[in-house]
C-alpha cells in the first residue's frame, strides 16, 4: 500500500485512481483531484515527509 501524499489515504498501487512521477519516484493517488493538486506543487506535499 502507498500513502496519497495529498490527503494521506492508503492507496493500493494496483488500483490507484492516478499516479505521478516526481524526481524519479512514483506517487499514487486516491483520485484525479489529488493528483492535480500534487502536480501543481509537489514540493509542498513532500516537505517534511522524508526522514519521519
Amino acid at each position: 500500500m502507498a500513502i496519497d501524499p495529498v490527503c494521506g489515504m492508503e492507496v493500493d498501487e494496483k488500483k490507484a485512481a492516478a499516479t505521478s512521477e516526481y524526481e524519479g519516484k512514483a506517487y499514487f493517488f486516491c483520485s484525479l483531484g489529488c493528483k492535480k493538486t500534487f502536480d501543481s506543487d509537489p514540493k509542498k506535499y513532500l516537505e517534511g515527509s522524508s526522514g519521519h
